[in-house]
């Protein structure tokens, strides 16, 4: 890791699991939250600029893993200090690490935060609701005590996927404290379609891009359980699923790590105490869809903030939904991008197309 780099010390890594689980899992399950650790730190060895890891501690004494990246000529400057920093928020099953192909370029003007949702990656584990409103309000309620921890005033806030849904849920809720709303190819924001008629009735029904077959798999094996069930019950064979299903990660991350470094991140990220994956399974009909749909919500945004949808063209997400917000939003401060050659994972298919837009966008604040 570059000396510039600095990851603050945090004592005993926080490890949620029960004694009881820990007893026997690890025999079965080959993961830890130090192998995870293991994992990451490769990944952020990668980072050029500034570097702070730590835990973030919430009033409720929750911990949230927090990166913090800066220019390494920002001590220097006044200027980039006082820029709205940039907060990225990450997708299902994600974690810091997946931003390590935009974290560099992003902080080149900005002070960049990215932070790991609770019960996902290395932040605390705790408990979540069954109620799908229950449930969202204790990640949008974690995002905000994390936000005066840190005593940031104001944010550039984007999130990816399961994260774009929490994002828009957090400005929704506390819109004084966005500048601009960029949403990644979000989840959660369609209604469910009903029934698509039979051949030969007619259907107005846009077609769009299948969803992965990993997602396919998962969806069939753990429709009655935690949606990444399959993942710790494969026990010693879990890493190898991971590989099998996503090497899609492997091939985004290549030029970067010859070897399995991001199927193993993406691994210890999830093979661990099930947390937000039972909060996400609260809010979700099934993996595609959220009992809430967002789209029933856009419109308590306030008219006046800026939000830009971004997603890939070859996406199993409908961009269809970013029409539908621009719709709502009768166009009021609403932008919908499609960045092509890029799948769901943007940020990692076109990682320089998608710092240049996100860096724009950044710019048009301050």
């Amino acid at each position: 890791m570059d000396s510039g780099t600095s990851i603050a010390p945090v004592g005993t890594d926080c490890d949620t699991e029960s004694n009881s689980e820990q007893s026997w899992w690890p025999s079965w399950r080959p993961t830890s939250m130090s192998l995870l650790k293991t994992a990451e730190s490769k990944i952020l060895a990668c980072i050029q600029n500034d570097l702070w890891a730590r835990f973030v501690t919430l009033p409720n004494h929750d911990r949230i893993w927090t990166l913090t990246v800066k220019n390494k000529t920002a001590h220097k400057q006044a200027e980039p200090e006082s820029k709205t920093p940039l907060v990225m928020v990450h997708g299902f099953g994600g974690g810091v690490g997946l931003w390590v192909r935009n974290l560099d370029a992003l902080s080149r003007s900005r002070t960049v935060h990215a932070f790991d949702l609770l019960g996902f990656g290395r932040s605390s584990r705790p408990l979540f609701p069954s109620d799908a409103e229950k449930a969202e309000e204790q990640f949008v309620a974690s995002i905000e005590e994390w936000r005066q921890t840190l005593g940031l005033e104001n944010m550039v806030l984007l999130g990816h996927s399961l994260g774009g849904y929490l994002a828009t849920s957090y400005t929704i809720q506390y819109p004084s404290r966005v500048s601009h709303l960029i949403l990644v190819d979000p989840w959660g924001f369609p209604e469910r379609p009903k029934a698509q008629p039979q051949e030969g009735q007619g259907s107005d029904v846009v077609k769009r891009t299948a969803p992965p077959r990993w997602l396919k798999a998962v969806v069939a094996v753990t429709s009655h359980f935690n949606p990444l069930a399959v993942i710790r019950a494969a026990g010693p064979w879990g890493p190898g699923l991971v590989s099998r299903f996503r090497m899609d990660f492997k091939r985004k991350f290549e030029d970067l790590f010859d070897d399995d470094t991001m199927t193993q991140y993406i691994y210890h990220c999830n093979a661990q105490t099930p947390s937000g994956e039972v909060g996400f399974r609260a809010m979700a009909e099934s993996l595609g869809w959220a009992k809430r749909p967002m789209l029933q919500r856009v419109h308590q945004l306030p008219p006046s903030m800026p939000v830009t949808m971004v997603y890939g063209a070859q996406s199993w997400v409908d961009s269809s939904s970013g029409d539908s917000v621009v719709q709502i939003r009768t166009q009021a401060n609403t932008r919908v991008l499609l960045i092509n050659a890029a799948s769901h994972h943007v940020y990692a298919d076109q990682p320089e197309r998608f710092n240049r837009v996100v860096e724009n966008i950044c710019q048009s604040v301050d």
